[in-house]
């Protein structure tokens, strides 16, 4: 029975099969290149999957609740409030930086929190000791309770039952905050996180007009009881919407808690996914490599084949399915291995990273992972498959066969593959922009190596009298037929091309971050300075440190509500453009242009006008958002929806640290509207820590309403997300370093044949081994170094279009670390040269010259 169903399979899957089920030999580069490139992204799929359905799943306790409002400066009038009070559990929030002061003097900033009774409305907060929150909240002995993150205990060296000050108010540290189920919803902050009641808030005097307060009001819409559907959620926000559609607040649903952070996740996962199928596409060279290889072992069999009369299409089919089963193989291998990656991940990131990972298997992940390795497969075996092809009977049977270019529809047909992987990259890509400049430098960075390894044969070929031996007999065997040149440079130079653009991207953002700018960069931005204390501040700053420059704006908080009459939420500008909608924004007003901005289109108005509001609009958000001089734009600020024309548009340089602000209105705009004033201080000595502790200590007990925030402090958190996204990106390069070497080394192990048969002559006679190594060790050094020269002006390239064109950074080009990598790929391909000669080295010529 099991020979009759054998023999219903088509003929070229028979043969195929029994040739596999004999020997998978020469195969193991192939089906590991395969495996890991397919593994790697099928994984890094999989787990922003786990994640974007932990968010999902979890929605309702990240946000507080089915739907939630975010109002800043300002808490919800009364007819708003009683219309969710109407539909369900209310809880109200309030979210603001102040300064914490210990009973010792020490002072530090801290993000409060201050709840109502209903807090939390999804979710449980965890404390240690164990207790009720509203417990741990309450009044007693004259200090209100106060739970706070492990930060502030850490830096105030405070324990349980200690006096902590903020504000005007004392409080009694009751618990550590160990767990808050609606973190992510706060958003990002540099301070330690404290938990108040809104009682105690009061208590502090923090919460004055003008002050920059985050009101946030969330409800559950079937109260504490079932959880309401997703179609009664989507009832509620429409009809909240028509009934207040002059409210200005940030409307968030759970099934979208925070729109900025799944777009930044969507782009990390998709450049993870560019560097992985790099990685895939690295290790093509060794797929070819193992096809040729197969293709030489099977050269006397498809002779036979095509003597007995088989077309050269059939002969064709048997290799190409024998070749698409290994593929099958290891796609099956590299999906199995990439679906664990969500449960390693969760294992290995849920007690230091709190995200709500939903670790699953995500078949749109696999069936992506698997498009992609079986495109490349074709992409880099047809080729190779294509030779054996067109290849006549009696050059088959030839034991020195001369290589033969393909035919050209095997070469279109491998064209035709990569075209539809560059389709399903594009495809499946959030930002299009940055797959396209991807792959346009990936495709530019293969060619140009290869017309590198080219042009490095031709000039071998024109090399002659070279006296030193060793070296002419390295430059010999770059020009020689079957040469590495072109595998080792492809494949070094891609991976090295990769790891310099990284360390000098890497380097770029931490020369940002610590670039000091002594006339320029402020020490210390001071916010929430009440307009009526403004004049003694600035006295107390100058009195302070009289070489400190001081300088202070309004600032209020306001959110683009239309665009030239278009609603916000119907706009769709760009992806680096979105942030200017998500959310209210600073903004400021003003009767002179601002320090520090050129004025690109416009005029300024003039001094003391006093007419519709008119507004100074950045020039790169201006253009995001197709607006020019003379366009209107509504902005809602304190609940009220401002119409402002636009006068000019501003050069901002955003890198200067100092005030800017997207959007400058004439001063008439906001008359006798409340707000703070915004100090910075930069001083001429930057490097004194004991000053800056002065000064944050002296701050905080004679303005106890001014938070503090040093610059230095908001640098080192940028600067360690920096870290964890370039370590994950430099981890998935670690993968194309991978196969580029397996790629190589079976580059290396298909050249031995030609390298035994020249190390033979030469022992016989007289090369000794070490002759014979220091010539491969320059063979290998002089295309190592070529590949290095390529990947140092590669990557210095494509490092400087990033960070130019794509992040706005300055390029700064660091030397040490290129020079490093450049010499590690350097050692790279000696070492793995050497490594794959090594059986060739030890061969003694009396046996195998028997053999031949």
């Amino acid at each position: 029975m099991r020979r009759g169903l054998a023999s219903r399979l088509p003929l070229a899957l028979r043969f195929a099969l029994r040739d596999l089920a004999g020997d998978l030999r020469g195969f193991s580069v192939f089906i590991a290149c395969i495996v890991i490139g397919v593994a790697a992204i099928s994984g890094v799929g999989a787990v922003s999957q786990s994640l974007s359905e932990g968010l999902a799943r979890e929605g309702r306790t990240i946000l507080g609740g089915d739907v939630s409002v975010a109002t800043t400066m300002r808490r919800l009038s009364p007819q708003e409030r009683e219309f969710f009070e109407r539909n369900g559990r209310v809880c109200e929030i309030a979210l603001m930086r102040a300064m914490a002061r210990s009973a010792t003097g020490e002072a530090t900033l801290v993000e409060i929190k201050a709840v109502d009774s209903a807090y939390p409305n999804a979710g449980a907060v965890e404390l240690t000791p164990a207790q009720p929150l509203a417990e741990a909240l309450g009044q007693r002995d004259g200090a209100y309770g106060l739970v706070a993150d492990s930060t502030l205990i850490a830096r105030l060296d405070l324990a349980v039952g200690d006096r902590v000050k903020i504000g005007g108010g004392s409080f009694r540290l009751t618990a550590e905050l160990t767990s808050e189920p609606d973190k992510l919803a706060g958003g990002f902050g540099f301070g330690a996180r404290v938990v108040m009641s809104e009682e105690a808030l009061k208590a502090t005097g923090l919460s004055q007009p003008g002050a920059v307060v985050r009101w946030l009001t969330r409800i559950s819409l079937r109260g504490s009881g079932a959880v309401a559907s997703d179609a009664e959620v989507e009832r509620f926000a429409t009809a909240l919407t028509a009934a207040f559609p002059q409210a200005g607040w940030d409307l968030r649903k759970r099934d979208a808690v925070s729109p900025q952070f799944s777009r930044n996740q969507e782009r990390f996962t998709q450049l993870l996914t560019l560097v992985a199928l790099t990685a895939l596409v690295a290790g093509g060279a060794g797929v070819a490599n193992a096809v040729s290889g197969f293709v030489a072992r099977k050269r006397d069999a498809f002779a036979i084949l095509k003597a007995l009369g088989a077309p050269a299409s059939r002969v064709f089919a048997m290799a190409l399915v024998e070749v698409l089963l290994v593929a099958g193989l290891a796609v099956i291998g590299g999906l199995a291995l990439g679906a664990t990656f969500p449960y390693l991940a969760d294992f290995a990131l849920s007690a230091s990273v709190p995200l709500p990972f939903s670790p699953s298997v995500d078949m749109r992940s696999l069936a992506v992972g698997a498009a992609y390795g079986l495109l490349a497969v074709l992409i880099f075996a047809l080729p190779p498959l294509g030779r054996a092809y067109g290849t006549p009977v009696a050059r088959l049977l030839r034991d020195e066969a001369e290589e033969k270019a393909p035919p050209r529809i095997f070469m279109l047909a491998a064209l035709a593959a990569a075209a539809l992987l560059v389709a399903l990259v594009l495809g499946s890509a959030a930002d299009k922009r940055l797959a396209g400049a991807y792959i346009a430098a990936t495709a530019a960075a293969f060619a140009l190596l290869r017309g590198v390894a080219a042009l490095v044969v031709r000039i071998a070929q024109r090399v002659s009298n070279v006296p030193n031996a060793r070296l002419r007999h390295a430059i010999g065997n770059i020009r020689r037929p079957r040469s590495l040149a072109a595998t080792l440079i492809v494949s070094i130079g891609v991976t090295e091309t990769l790891l310099v653009a990284l360390a000098l991207i890497e380097g770029s953002i931490h020369a940002e971050l610590h670039q000091v700018r002594k006339n320029g960069t402020p020490s210390f931005y001071f916010v929430d300075v009440a307009k009526e204390q403004a004049g003694e501040f600035a006295s107390f700053l100058s009195a302070f440190a009289t070489d400190a420059k001081v300088e202070h704006v309004p600032m209020m908080r306001g959110r683009i509500v239309a665009v030239k009459g278009v609603r916000a939420e119907h706009l769709k500008p760009p992806d680096d453009i979105a942030w200017a909608l998500d959310g209210d924004r600073g903004l400021t007003f003003s009767a002179t242009p601002p320090k520090g901005s050129e004025i690109a289109a416009g005029q300024w108005w003039a001094a003391g006008h006093d007419g519709p509001p008119l507004v100074s609009l950045e020039t790169r958000v201006a253009e995001g958002l197709g607006l020019v001089v003379g366009d209107e734009i509504v902005v809602n600020v304190l609940g009220r929806d401002v119409a402002a024309r636009i006068a000019n548009l501003r050069r901002l340089d955003w890198r200067s640290y100092g005030i800017n602000f997207m959007m400058v209105f004439s001063p008439d705009a906001f008359a006798d509207a409340p707000f703070s004033e915004i100090f910075t201080v930069a001083f001429a000595d930057r490097d004194d820590p004991a000053r800056d502790k002065r000064l944050i200590r002296e701050v905080a007990a004679r303005f106890p309403q001014i938070a503090a925030l040093r610059v230095k402090d908001a640098l080192e958190a940028v600067q360690k997300i920096a870290d964890q996204l370039t370590f994950a990106a430099r981890a998935a390069a670690g993968l194309a370093i991978v196969t580029a070497a397996l790629a190589l080394g079976s580059a290396v192990a298909a050249s031995q044949r030609g390298r035994q048969r020249d190390a033979i002559i030469l022992k016989t006679l007289g090369a000794t081994r070490v002759w014979l190594t220091s010539a491969f060790a320059m063979e290998f050094a002089l295309l190592g170094l070529v590949a290095g020269l390529f990947s140092v002006i590669a990557g210095a390239g494509a490092a400087g279009f990033i960070l130019e064109a794509l992040m706005k950074m300055d390029f700064v080009f660091r030397p040490w670390p290129v020079a490093l990598t450049a010499l590690g790929g350097l050692a790279f391909a000696i070492g793995l040269g050497l490594a794959g000669s090594w059986r060739v080295l030890g061969e003694k010529p009396g046996p195998a010259l028997r053999r031949q």
